[in-house]
């Protein structure tokens, strides 16, 4: 479960259909133990067994890793990244690795045409920075909706909780219009507000395009990731650009609740994608990948 809180975004996800197999940092496979029966693990954790890898998706008190499939995806290691044919440093081959099981809304197209709307997102520094930014997002949001599988918040009970009607602009699309949508789980009205005025786009009276028009979807995500700081105080943007660590992408989207502490297993989760992700692109995570 995931809560996005500091800023006003917020969303709740059920748990996604268990994954394909995906390639990961031989460094992780290296140091990997081998799987426990009755062992704790977090999720996040890589585990040897009967030959293979495995990655927790959720805590688990030792469920085999081939039965309890809900608590276990495959881990592939080794690999490497192809090279871009296109200026985005993912090719269509490599995004569809990275999200095998993904909705079928969340195009790669809708991603390359939100990417105008933030020119400087993985287009700043060297390739490895480019590539290691890309990786970044990714991995993020897909840990935001369980491999880029859920489009809306999963708990509908808060749908109504998220219209701050203290703003002069108020709710006009309805007090229960503003639920979490989108790659990054946009929410609150204020949020649909500022995320609209940037992109030109009236989001504020028509919320709903963030989950009907995946262009509108990712562009949404890419406003927060290049724009907003969240409980950090840094972008996520910046922090990969000027070599802070992708810790610092966990605080501005979610470190009042995850970070110094809070959800050590959810942060695990999200630098274990990372890491994943980096070695699909061929590059390296760098340092300070904690919050």
């Amino acid at each position: 479960m995931t809560l996005l809180l500091a800023t006003g975004l917020a969303a709740v996800f059920a748990p996604a259909a268990s994954a394909a197999p995906v390639k990961a940092a031989a460094g992780v496979c290296d140091t990997a133990p081998n799987w426990q029966a009755g062992a704790w693990y977090t999720a996040g954790t890589v585990v040897r067994f009967n030959g293979g890898h495995y990655i927790a998706e959720h805590d688990n008190p030792g469920y085999d890793p081939t039965i309890s499939t809900w608590y276990w995806d495959p881990y592939n290691c080794g690999g490497g990244g192809n090279p871009p044919t296109t200026g985005f440093p993912v090719s269509e081959s490599q995004f569809n690795q990275m999200f095998p099981n993904r909705n079928s809304f969340y195009t790669y197209s809708g991603l390359v045409s939100a990417l105008s709307a933030y020119p400087a997102f993985a287009n700043t520094g060297s390739t490895e920075i480019k590539r290691r930014e890309a990786a970044a997002f990714l991995a993020n949001v897909s840990h935001e909706t369980g491999g880029l599988v859920h489009i809306v918040e999963q708990n509908t009970a808060n749908y109504p909780h998220y219209c701050d009607w203290g703003r002069p602009y108020g709710c006009p699309a309805g007090q229960a219009a503003y639920y979490g949508k989108g790659p990054i789980q946009l929410s609150w009205n204020f949020n649909y507000k500022a995320a609209g005025d940037a992109l030109g786009i009236d989001l504020l009276n028509n919320p709903w395009l963030v989950q009907n028009n995946a262009s509108v979807s990712w562009k949404t995500a890419l406003w927060y990731w290049n724009t907003q700081n969240g409980p950090g105080w840094m972008t996520a943007h910046n922090a990969i650009v000027d070599n802070q660590g992708f810790g610092h992408t966990i605080r501005a989207i979610n470190g009042s609740i995850e970070c110094n502490g809070g959800n050590p297993a959810q942060v695990q989760s999200r630098i274990a994608k990372f890491q994943q992700f980096t070695q699909i692109l061929g590059t390296t995570p760098g340092s300070n990948l904690g919050c």
